[in-house]
């Protein structure tokens, strides 16, 4: 075993001692890109939602050095025709760039990461020397040509540079070159059998191309044919539920809601797992990064984008155009930028058929009024706040307390303009009644003869 190659099978032994939801389907999809044009992947998804479960996975089954057999025999991939082709085949290269991150953070990172997989992969190949001038891809390419071999190369948390390192600095253009002499060079084919890359953004663009347009890329807006492994689905969490004695409707309403590709319905993966194991359903979410982030993006004064945060608030959906987002999130140009990296960040849904985006459950809309209250909205966040002493005062039937604070919000969030449209009366009926979410079913609109009342229905 090594500290960067040939890792062997020990992360994803500590998973598989845990409880594991079997996604080893995904390795029938990478095996399929392996020696093909397709062979570069980037597969993109939020925080806790298995990036590096995955990562750990594939390199267990693709390692050379070990017999993971074991690991995978019980598991769905073991059926697949591809399984013992590819099984423990290939040197594998692991990249954690967090660990480089959190210890280097001065211009010359890039070549402090090549020098040290040079000198891990010469333990490992202790026939080889390195010649003058070497840098990694120069040592493969030798490598390679001698034995034969072909590498598989992980790298996980790949865009981790990218939000440490603002673009334009020594360090940001030294990475992307970097990737390019290993990933774009002619002898690439040559060298590596496959690679497979994951983080939270995709593969940053330069104008209107991406810096690696030869990998295929798969994220929370374009999952591809990988939307299966990107969450738990409605069944495996129903088995959780039912193991655990967990209530399925209370799991459902904190923790689904994602639409990712054709999947209509995924659950976050890290905060489900913390409920059946806690026997607890509350946000899990404030551990996956700082909400200062996301109150910075959403307090932008960029046209419509504070409206479209009340309305998804109110659990509406809004419009949004993804492709010219540039993959950075130091570069957020528009509304549309906006919503696109919280969408990438897991805090907005996306309906990729609709083009449209939404909050997707009661944890993440929690999340995104710890936000809101953390802005200058001073308007919002007083109606947020108003919105329990609305629902106490619906519960009591206080006519005129409730007329009241139905009263303040419709004033406060509704344009002279739009004062009588309908969709804006039910806008402000959702905010008055956000409160309520915690502990009721809300239906924003009830239909009435030709058309629709204005109001909201709370069920318990």
């Amino acid at each position: 075993m090594g500290t960067y190659i040939n890792l062997g099978k020990e992360g994803f032994q500590s998973v598989r001692n845990g409880e594991y939801i079997d996604k080893s389907g995904l390795i029938a999809v990478v095996n399929k890109t392996l020696f093909t044009e397709q062979r570069f992947s980037c597969v993109t998804r939020c925080r806790r939602f298995g990036k590096s479960m995955a990562a750990k996975m594939l390199c267990a089954y693709y390692d050379h050095s070990i017999d993971s057999r074991n690991l995978f025999t019980d598991l769905e991939i073991a059926s697949h025709p591809s399984f013992e082709t590819h099984l423990n085949k290939y040197p594998v290269i692991y990249l954690d760039m967090t660990s480089f991150v959190t210890r280097y953070h001065d211009d010359d990172i890039v070549d402090k990461i090549d020098a040290t997989l040079r000198a891990g992969i010469l333990e490992a190949y202790p026939g080889q020397k390195e010649e003058k001038d070497d840098d990694l891809m120069a040592l493969l390419i030798r490598i390679a040509a001698s034995t034969g071999e072909k590498f598989f190369f992980i790298i996980d948390e790949w865009d981790a540079i990218c939000r440490e390192f603002k673009p334009g600095t020594s360090a940001m253009d030294n990475y992307v070159n970097w990737l390019r002499r290993l990933f774009k060079e002619v002898n690439a084919v040559n060298v590596f059998a496959g690679v497979y890359m994951t983080g939270i953004l995709p593969v940053k663009k330069y104008k209107t191309e991406s810096a690696l347009n030869n990998f295929i890329e798969y994220s929370m807006v374009e999952p591809g044919n990988m939307s299966q492994f990107f969450g738990f689905t409605k069944e495996e969490v129903r088995t959780l539920a039912e193991k655990y004695d967990a209530d399925f409707d209370e799991l459902t309403k904190w923790y689904d809601g994602y639409q990712i590709g054709d999947e209509l319905s995924m659950f976050n993966p890290n905060s489900v797992m913390q409920a059946v194991t806690r026997h607890r359903c509350k946000s899990y979410w404030a551990s996956t990064g700082a909400f200062d982030a996301v109150a910075n993006y959403i307090q932008m004064n960029f046209e419509g984008l504070k409206d479209d945060i009340i309305r998804m608030l109110a659990g509406g959906r809004v419009k949004v155009k993804t492709t010219k987002f540039q993959n950075d999130m130091s570069v957020i140009r528009s509304r549309d930028d906006v919503l696109t990296v919280l969408i990438h960040l897991g805090y907005l849904g996306y309906d990729w058929h609709k083009e449209v985006c939404f909050i997707p459950n009661y944890e993440v809309a929690g999340e995104m009024e710890n936000a809101v209250e953390n802005t200058n909205w001073t308007n919002v966040i007083k109606s947020l706040q108003q919105s329990e002493d609305l629902l106490q005062a619906t519960l009591d039937g206080d006519c005129e307390a409730v007329a009241r604070g139905v009263d303040a919000a419709h004033d406060e969030h509704t344009s002279i303009l739009s004062y009588n449209n309908e969709n804006s009366l039910a806008c402000v009926l959702s905010i008055a009644c956000f409160y309520a979410r915690k502990d009721y079913v809300i239906h924003r609109e009830m239909a009435s003869g030709k058309g629709h009342s204005p109001g909201v229905e709370i069920q318990p």
